[in-house]
């Protein structure tokens, strides 16, 4: 990733505020309720709001993202929650996991570049163990429909980097499918994720 990608979100994140809230993705608490807290990866992490909230629950907690600010706002998160989380600044192929480390992976809204979205995919499916689960919510194709009328929305403005169900179909195929649509909910996620967009939600529990 370049060094554009890279900056653009340290300046996003050098906000006082947390960009996206302090509180979870609810459709990531839903689904942590229903597993066995276990070890768990957040890609594309961010400020932490997720990771923290894992670890509230009782998960061992590793996150990565290439944003040294979103870093630092997430371990002040998880310092005001009591709890520990792992975090690492960097591309995935430089961070060291390893194959079937994690009990689960949860994908909120982690929009790589075009380019690679498929292949990251691929190769965090790789970290999941057999009978582990991805938990995965993020703006679908349909999205820009809602961001030509609410620009809070917010989300990718490259169509190439937005999911349809049948690329989460062809980049986790060999998972068994517990949940896989495409559809409309209202977000309030902080001052960048407000009001109704198009998602892809997909869990599923690796063969």
């Amino acid at each position: 990733m370049n060094n554009t990608w890279t900056n653009q979100w340290n300046e996003r994140f050098s906000a006082d505020e947390y960009v996206y809230g302090e509180t979870p993705n609810q459709f990531l608490e839903e689904q942590l309720h229903t597993l066995t807290a276990g070890t768990i990866l957040f890609p594309a992490e961010g400020e932490g709001r997720n990771a923290v909230y894992a670890a509230t629950q009782g998960w061992t907690v590793s996150a990565f993202d290439i944003s040294i600010e979103g870093r630092k706002k997430a371990m002040r998160l998880a310092e005001s929650n009591n709890v520990t989380i792992e975090y690492q600044v960097g591309e995935l192929e430089s961070l060291g996991y390893t194959a079937g480390q994690f009990d689960a992976i949860a994908l909120i809204y982690a929009h790589f570049p075009a380019s690679i979205k498929s292949a990251y995919h691929k190769a965090l499916s790789a970290l999941v163990r057999s009978g582990g689960v991805v938990i995965f919510e993020a703006f679908s194709k349909k999205h820009p429909e809602y961001q030509a009328t609410n620009p809070s929305i917010g989300g990718p403005k490259d169509l190439a980097m937005l999911f349809s169900v049948e690329e989460i179909e062809a980049d986790f195929a060999g998972y068994e499918v517990l949940l896989l649509e495409e559809r409309a909910i209202e977000l309030h996620e902080g001052a960048f994720h407000h009001g109704v967009g198009s998602v892809i939600r997909f869990v599923g529990r690796k063969k």
